[in-house]
Formats: C-alpha cells, sequence, structure tokens
C-alpha cells in the first residue's frame, strides 16, 4: 500500500485481505469470522476504549486457539470479550 493509500478498507478490500490471510495461513472461510470480528472490536471500543479493541481482538483469538480454534471455540471466545466490555466500568 502506498503511502498515500487511504488506510481505510472499502468492504470487497476487506474481503480480499480475508482471502490472502487465508492463502496464506491455510485457513478455513469459519476460522476468519470478519462481522464477528469486527462486531466484537466495535463493541469493545465503545464499552471500553478504542485501543482496546485490537488488543481485544488479539486475546479473543489468542483463548479460541487454545480451546481449540473450531468455530464454537471462537465464538465462545468473542462472546466472553464481548461480555466483559458490556460490564466494563473503570
Amino acid at each position: 500500500m502506498s503511502e498515500n493509500a487511504s488506510r481505510t478498507l472499502p468492504p470487497e478490500a476487506l474481503d480480499e485481505w480475508a482471502a490472502a490471510l487465508r492463502t496464506r495461513f491455510d485457513l478455513e472461510p469459519e476460522a476468519l469470522p470478519i462481522a464477528l470480528i469486527l462486531d466484537l472490536a466495535r463493541d469493545v471500543a465503545n464499552g471500553v476504549a478504542r485501543p482496546a479493541a485490537p488488543f481485544s481482538a488479539f486475546a479473543a483469538g489468542l483463548v479460541a486457539g487454545r480451546a481449540g480454534g473450531s468455530p464454537a471455540d471462537i465464538e465462545a471466545a468473542v462472546a466472553a470479550v464481548t461480555q466483559l466490555a458490556a460490564g466494563w466500568n473503570q
């Protein structure tokens, strides 16, 4: 990406990026649930702080991977992080 290019991706570019990640790391499509992760980032950004969103997405991925990495593990990890963010009153 050039220095002058926008760092905001249109939805179709995000699909292309996800496809590139799946190819590079040999992942199934359900291993990268775009909408679920974007919802997680939104909920954490609104409930905790914007900088907490990418960090929390990473944490959810780590938790899901340690649990086995299945789609159900991903959903459970995201739900747990989202629940924590919803109750965050710091």
